[in-house]
C-alpha cells in the first residue's frame, strides 16, 4: 500500500464511565493522527448483552455485527482501555467474545494498537498483556512498539473539560499512530 494512500483506523473504547480517561484519550486520537489517517470510534460495548451461546443460537445481537463490520472495513484498530483488577474490564472481554465468534473474524490479520491509561504508575501494563493474548487467538496483528501505557492520567487530563492536555504523551501517541499506520501500509503492500 503506497505512503499516500488514505487510512481508517477505528476506536475500541474498554471503558464505561461518563469521565473515563480512557476515553479522554480516544477522543483526543483523531487530533493526533498523522496526515492521511482519520480515526472514529466504534459504538459502546456496553450495547452488548452478556455472551451466551443460547443467545448466539438465537442470533447476533445487532451491536455485535454493526461493530464487527466496521472493524473489518477499517485499515486498523485501537484499542484503549483501563485495567481492572489486573487484567481488561469485563465489558471489553464479553464484547471480544461476541466479536470472536462472527465470521468472518474481523480482527483476523488487522493491525491493532494498544492503549491503556491508569491513575497508577505502571498505566495498565498488565491489562494490555492480557488483551494482547486474546488478539493472538484472533490472528491479529498487534503493533509492538512503541507501547502507550500512561501512568498518573489523572495528570494528564483536564478535570473540567475531560480532554487530554499532556503534550509530551500527545507526542507519544501521534508516534504510536504513525507506527500502527505504517503497519498498515505494510501488510497492505
Amino acid at each position: 500500500m503506497p505512503n499516500d494512500t488514505l487510512l481508517h483506523f477505528v476506536t475500541l473504547l474498554g471503558s464505561l464511565r461518563k469521565a473515563s480517561f480512557n476515553a479522554a484519550v480516544a477522543r483526543a486520537l483523531p487530533e493526533l493522527a498523522p496526515e492521511g489517517v482519520s480515526i472514529t470510534p466504534l459504538g459502546s460495548i456496553g450495547d452488548f448483552p452478556h455472551y451466551n451461546a443460547d443467545v448466539q443460537d438465537t442470533g447476533f445481537p445487532p451491536p455485535a455485527l454493526a461493530m464487527a463490520e466496521q472493524i473489518r472495513a477499517a485499515d486498523g484498530v485501537i484499542i484503549v482501555t483501563p485495567e481492572y483488577n489486573y487484567s481488561i474490564p469485563g465489558v471489553l472481554k464479553n464484547a471480544i467474545d461476541w466479536l470472536s465468534r462472527v465470521t468472518p473474524q474481523p480482527f483476523s490479520g488487522k493491525p491493532v494498537a494498544i492503549q491503556t491509561a491508569s491513575p497508577g504508575m505502571i498505566g495498565g501494563a498488565r491489562a494490555q498483556y492480557h488483551l494482547r493474548q486474546s488478539l493472538v487467538f484472533l490472528d491479529a496483528y498487534v503493533l509492538n512498539r512503541p507501547e502507550v501505557m500512561i501512568g498518573q492520567v489523572a495528570g494528564k487530563v483536564d478535570p473540567e473539560t475531560l480532554k487530554l492536555t499532556d503534550e509530551p504523551t500527545c507526542k507519544f501517541i501521534s508516534g504510536q499512530i504513525d507506527a500502527l499506520a505504517k503497519l498498515a501500509r505494510k501488510l497492505n503492500s
